[in-house]
Order: structure tokens, then sequence, then C-alpha cells
């Protein structure tokens, strides 16, 4: 049989172990899920005669080596930081590898190795990155053909709940890592390229700058900018598109009201608040306001933010709890952002029938025989359930279809790399098509980057 050796069994390869026993007795397949908790892995393969699950600890070279000489190809679902001892791993027992993560420094050093050994290591190959990529070159590549010059370049995406789900103020909740949304933006400034003129978003901006969007079916959403997306110029080949501009997208509203949370200081991540654990939410909120002898929390927070009582803003903040002078914190020696973590885990926890969603949106605006043109294309997936969700299906699917591609020798190129070649975005777009991640493309009136369409 051939050995598929899968490091990590989180919640993003829930779809992609599923898609690979499901093709096991066919494509004659042992899966190995390899996972710190043995019980996690259990569950996971569900007794499946093709799969064998073991305790597996990254730390310990010596099962480390033995698993990945012993397989014909590694997926590393690890965290970032992890992969690149089971990518050295690879080079020395000359063994293919696929992981769902942005290229690092150290990766892309593997290069000349992998190359030299006839190795192909596919990275990038989840959702964002990994649809995103190969979504958006397909169409680029059909508008070169063509003879098409590339104007603009917008790609929008988000981990959303579901319409039949979405049951709070904000119209969001936790599909993915909260601490990942809670410091989302930090760490730089949002820089990107419209019509021609570079432009920087500051952290403290980023939350009032956002991008309006129509979904058919779906209705409007909002986007902010993403932190870097000059770098997908080189990346994508749009050194001369006058703008290139990249985004996460929520509901409507979304943003102006998280913008509060970000002026209040509660997103931030660099110090820890004393008797942290001994705090009330209240008291929480207190900390980050004047005080006054006699107005309330609720007083000084709408002073000080400038909020109309009957702004809907105002609903959202007491929604999550801000206010509650009887649930304690708990955590101690917390950093703002741990507490806020902690607050809205217990408001924007998806319940047990609740389904996510996932949205991605690209424009692409070019010139074609003098004339200028404007191509929209929109993908929405909706989950099945708690396990096979959205998230899971647009991460792991891709991680999966590349990873057998690879073994039959229809992905052929060796090398570190992205999924931007025809040779690999070709055959994954079109399987993922029977797993309910379409993309819809339609022609639209080209407007260029409008200014029009940005919120104050």
């Amino acid at each position: 049989m051939r050995k598929i050796l899968v490091i990590g069994a989180g919640r993003s390869a829930s779809s992609l172990i599923k898609y690979l026993l499901d093709k096991s007795t066919s494509e004659n397949l042992l899966v190995t899920i390899a996972d710190l908790s043995l019980e996690l892995a259990q569950k996971k393969i569900k007794n499946h005669p093709n799969a064998r699950a073991i305790a597996f600890d990254i730390f310990n070279e010596t099962q480390r080596k033995e698993e990945i000489e012993n397989s014909d190809i590694v997926i590393s679902m690890l965290p970032a930081h992890l992969h690149i001892e089971v990518a050295k791993d690879c080079i020395t027992y000359k063994k293919h590898m696929v992981t769902a993560s942005y290229i690092s420094p150290a990766m892309q050093e593997l290069n000349a190795a992998a190359q030299e050994n006839n190795l192909i290591f596919m990275n990038e190959i989840g959702l964002d990155p990994g649809i995103d990529h190969m979504s958006a070159m397909k169409i680029i590549d059909e508008i070169r053909a063509q003879g098409g010059k590339i104007l603009l370049f917008e790609s929008f995406c988000g981990g959303l709940v579901a319409p039949e789900s979405d049951t709070n103020l904000w119209n969001y909740k936790f599909t993915w890592n909260p601490r990942n949304v809670v410091l989302a933006g930090q760490g730089g400034v949002a820089k990107f390229i419209q019509e021609g003129t570079y432009k920087y978003i500051p952290y403290n901006k980023l939350f009032r700058r956002t991008e309006f969007l129509e979904v058919e079916g779906y209705g409007r959403f909002e986007a902010y900018a993403n932190r870097d997306s000059l770098k997908y110029r080189s990346v994508y080949g749009l050194e001369d598109a006058l703008t290139v501009f990249r985004g996460t997208i929520r509901r409507v509203g979304y943003s102006r009201a998280w913008d509060i949370l970000v002026q209040l200081g509660m997103t931030d991540d660099s110090y820890t608040i004393d008797d942290s654990e001994n705090m009330t939410y209240r008291e929480f909120t207190n900390s980050f306001l004047p005080y006054h002898p006699t107005d309330t929390v609720e007083i000084k927070l709408r002073h000080a933010q400038k909020i109309d009582q009957d702004d809907i803003i105002w609903d959202k903040l007491v929604e999550i709890g801000l206010f509650n002078g009887d649930k304690k914190v708990g955590l101690k020696n917390a950093t703002p952002a741990q507490i806020l973590e902690k607050i809205l885990s217990e408001s924007w926890a998806l319940e047990p029938e609740d389904k996510d969603m996932i949205v991605m949106y690209h424009k692409f605006g070019y010139e074609l025989n003098g004339e200028k043109k404007q191509i929209d294309s929109t993908m929405v997936c909706i989950g099945d359930d708690q396990t096979y969700t959205a998230m899971a299906k647009t991460v792991g699917l891709p991680v999966a279809i590349a990873t057998l591609k690879i073994l039959n020798g229809e992905i052929k190129t060796p090398g570190v790399q992205l999924p931007m070649t025809k040779e690999v975005y070709n055959p994954i777009l079109k399987e993922l098509e029977e797993y309910g991640v379409v993309f819809k493309e339609h022609e639209v009136s080209y407007l260029g980057y409008n200014p029009n369409n940005i919120s104050s």
C-alpha cells in the first residue's frame, strides 16, 4: 500500500482525513494520523481499516524520522513554525511534502535541495493561502491568454457564520482561532496600491476604512485591509497593476463596532493587567476609562467613544457582556487581548447545531483591445456540521487533493512551490467543485478602485 503520513489531527484536518480515507481503497492507501493526542487521532479515523492512529511528538526526533522514512508522502498540518524539521527530514529520506502554510524563508531555502532530489514541497494549498491563489491565477491566466492587461486585482476572504446560524448583533461567531481574530491587523501597517498610489492604514485606523461587497443570495458584506497586499504583486505577476488590494470579510457594521474595542485598548497584547484573575468584566472595561465620582461605567464609555444610547454599536457592546459585574476574568497575568478573547468566546461560541460559512470574492479589472472590463468571482461554502466545517473543507480538501495528485504523478514539477500553475490549479479547482467549492464568475462594468465604496 502507498503510505501517507498526516501530522496533526486538529479541526482543519477533519475533511482532509475523510477525503483520504474515502479514497483509500480505490487508491491503495494506508493513512497514518499522527497527533500529540492519540485519542484525537483515533477519533478522526473512526476505526477505518486503511488507517492507523499514533501518538506523535514532533520533537521526538527518532520517532519523527522513522515515520517520515516509512511514508511515501508527508502532510504537515502543524503550526507553521514546526514545518521545517519535517521538511528537512523529507529531504533526507526523499519524500514529497504538502502544507497549507505560507512559505517561510527557512522553507524557501530548501528549494534547491528539493529540486535536486526531484521532490515536490507544495505549500500554501489551503484556503487563504491556497484556494485564493488558484482561483485568482486561473482568471488572471485566462485574461492574459486573450492578450489582456491586468489593471486591478482585489481579493477578499472571510470565515463567517452561516445565515441560519447568525443569531447575534455582531453577525459573527468564532469559526476558527479566536486569538487570531482578536489580534487581527496588529504588528504592522496595512499596505496596498490604489490607482497607482501607495496607501497605508495604521492599526488604529484599520477598522474605519472598509469596502462594501455584495454577494448574490447572501447580501452585503464589508472588508477591511489585510496587512500586506503589496507582496502579491510579485506573487501574481501584477507589478504593472494600478490597484492591488486584499481584505478580510465581515458582515456590515462589524468593523465599526470592533473599532471601539481597539480604541479602548482591549485588543492590546503587549502588557498584562494587574490582579486580572479577580477582576469582573465590568471592572476590566472600567480600567480603560477615566475616573468619575458619579458617572457609571456605561456613561463613561459612551462619553469617551461618543456613542449615542440608541446606536446599534451600544447594543453590540452590551450584548458581549462588557458591563457584567458578576463574571470574573479568572485569568492570571492576562493581557487585555487575552481577557477580551475570553469574554468574546462566551458570547461568540458556535452552538452544537451552528454552521460556519466561507466567503471569497475576487475582482479583476483589465484592458483588452482598448476596452476596460471587469470580472467578479465569488465563492460561498457552508459547513455540514461542527466537524466538517466550511473552514475544514476549504483548508483540508485542497491539501488532500494535491497530495493524491502528487502521489499519482499528475503534479510533477519539483521544488518548494505555491499552487500557481495550471498543472496544479486546474485539476484541484475542478475536483473542489464536487465538494461544493464553486466559483461564480460574471462580468460587470469596470469602475476601477471606487473611493465612493469606502466607508469613512
